[in-house]
């Protein structure tokens, strides 16, 4: 597998892959029940309002993402056996080049964005961030190499031009990924295809993201806080950029060919339209999306609900509930008008 070229940022003694292969933290000596405890809840001890822009807010949303950190070793992960109808059922799923690949670039971009912020705090938290994506990496590379599922070479992965830009793409992606991802684990919990020892060694993974969106959401509140407001509206316009991006992502499809000349097709918008390769039974949208609040809502309640939490995937769910609830509403009345209309006509 390619990797990152080593280029040591401008006025740095270290490297990109310094930053996220290295953690400036000793063994944790907890229990495994105090680790998964302690990842899910958190609370600042500061009193009263964490505002955003404010030293207590930044140095709250440090502390939450240092002090949550789950020590798992993707090394000593003990994957299940698999029979062959589950193992053809993941191996047939359209995510994993894209997965591994899009952890290999999140490490990167997350690196190199770390290297221009100034705030200690600020680039302690999204180094760590950037360790962790690494870690994901190599939970699915092992994960990948164990069953022998068939990989399309990847890329080398390079440092992005427009740092902040691809920060932003990664910070915002991860995001609306993982609210659908929070419903469609859940789903395949539910349905129980997949072993119940897969599920559990994946639940740290989910977690983590949801820890890393926390943080990409207060890190935002911050900057947009503490920017000179005359740099504000040109931010502003390129996070607009931005999600207008990853709408235009979402809806193609992208193909690559491995060593051999075989193709694999991976599904940009899997987390949203890969519902029913998690059951067996169909899976109605209503259901579904409701599912994925629940969840949402589940992984952030231990957290202190004074920090920012992201908001985009929710309100979009939410209002596509509302249409979509509303357009049923609508047939169904239409329906029983027409059918008493054709039944008083044949009277």
């Amino acid at each position: 597998m390619s990797d990152v070229n080593t280029t040591t940022a401008p006025g740095k003694n270290r490297t990109l892959a310094d930053i996220y292969s290295h953690l400036p933290d000793k063994p944790s000596e907890r229990t495994l029940e105090q680790v998964d405890y302690e990842s899910r809840h958190w609370s600042s001890p500061v009193k009263g309002p964490l505002k955003p822009g404010s030293e207590e807010h930044k140095k709250a949303t440090a502390d939450m993402f240092r002090e949550t950190f789950n020590p798992y070793k993707p090394s000593v992960i003990p994957w299940p056996d698999l029979d062959p109808e589950t193992l053809h059922r993941i191996v047939s799923l359209p995510i994993w080049d894209i997965a591994v690949q899009t952890e290999g670039k999140a490490r990167l971009r997350m690196a190199a964005y770390a290297e221009m912020i100034d705030d200690p705090d600020v680039r302690d938290a999204i180094s760590r961030n950037a360790w962790e994506e690494n870690r994901h990496k190599e939970v699915l590379s092992r994960m990948v190499e164990h069953y022998g599922v068939p990989l399309a070479p990847e890329p080398a992965y390079k440092e992005p031009r427009d740092t902040e830009w691809a920060y932003l793409v990664t910070g915002f992606s991860e995001c609306w990924d993982s609210f659908f991802a929070f419903g469609l684990f859940a789903l395949a919990e539910k349905a129980g295809l997949f072993p119940a020892e897969l599920i559990e060694t994946f639940e740290p993974v989910m977690q983590e993201e949801c820890r890393h969106i926390l943080l990409f959401a207060n890190w935002l509140a911050w900057h947009r806080a503490t920017m000179p407001f005359w740099k504000r509206p040109w931010f502003e316009l390129r996070v607009v950029g931005v999600l207008f991006f990853l709408v235009y992502e979402r809806m193609s499809l992208v193909s690559s060919f491995d060593d051999k000349g075989v193709e694999h097709t991976q599904d940009n918008n899997f987390t949203v339209t890969g519902a029913q390769s998690m059951t067996d039974r169909q899976v109605d949208f209503v259901e579904l999306v409701e599912l994925c609040l629940r969840e949402n809502e589940r992984r952030f309640s231990g957290y202190d609900p004074r920090l920012q939490r992201p908001q985009m995937a929710p309100f979009a769910a939410r209002l596509a509930l509302r249409g979509v609830k509303l357009w049923r509403r609508l047939r169904g009345t239409a329906y029983h008008h027409d059918h008493d209309g054709v039944a008083q006509a044949a009277e």
